[in-house]
């Protein structure tokens, strides 16, 4: 992988639980430093058929947990003949994570994971820190450089009856507020629903800042 691809890093997450499923969002903009180095960061990813992952810090870092942790799963499904829960796949992660983040190594391996998903306990959401820490969510959590911001809109508008429509509408001010005052923080808004149907992308919008 090229060095500038390690160096990505910089956006704004958000996961949100609602009453009737999980609502995950993010930005687009993947930066190195003041650069912006893609404008059309993946961010979201589906890691089982109820389970999704949002991504912050550095991309190679992302990516090789990412392959790791659907890896893991797989190969537990093959041996056990049951799926993970959430809170079994958030545990897996934590400990990759913790692992990753002191290893020695030039360039630190930080990363950020809002993991969401159903399973027979219920809906989850679950906060993994670069440190390896783990977290329950029981109402929202955001991660990244535009978090600051993006908290400013859920500790206002977050209410705990909210339905997943609601919670798409709230995660897109959410990311929104982050998109006007954070430079790593930019291009568009991702958003993805886990409820008792599955997984489903409800928006894929790109922003145009070209005159």
């Amino acid at each position: 992988m090229e060095e500038r691809e390690t160096l990505k890093s910089g956006t704004t997450t958000v996961g949100i639980v609602c009453q009737d499923g999980i609502v995950l969002a993010a930005d687009k903009r993947a930066t190195a430093g003041n650069f912006i180095a893609n404008k059309k960061a993946k961010k979201l990813f589906e890691i089982t058929d109820n389970m999704v992952i949002t991504t912050a810090g550095s991309v190679s870092d992302v990516q090789l947990l990412l392959k790791l942790i659907k890896a893991e799963i797989k190969l537990k499904f093959l041996r056990t003949n049951r799926e993970s829960n959430v809170k079994e796949t958030a545990n897996l992660l934590a400990g990759m994570i913790y692992a990753n983040i002191r290893k020695l190594s030039l360039i630190p391996g930080i990363s950020h994971f809002i993991l969401g998903g159903k399973d027979k306990f219920g809906f989850h959401v679950y906060d993994l820190f670069a440190d390896g820490s783990l977290q329950d969510c029981d109402e929202f959590i955001s991660s990244g450089s535009g978090s600051v911001m993006a908290y400013g809109v859920l500790d206002t508008l977050y209410k705990k009856d909210i339905t997943v429509k609601q919670g798409v509408e709230l995660a897109v001010k959410a990311v929104n507020a982050a998109l006007q005052r954070d430079t790593a923080t930019g291009e568009g808004i991702d958003v993805m629903t886990i409820t008792k149907d599955g997984v489903k992308t409800v928006l894929e919008k790109e922003l145009k800042t070209t005159l």
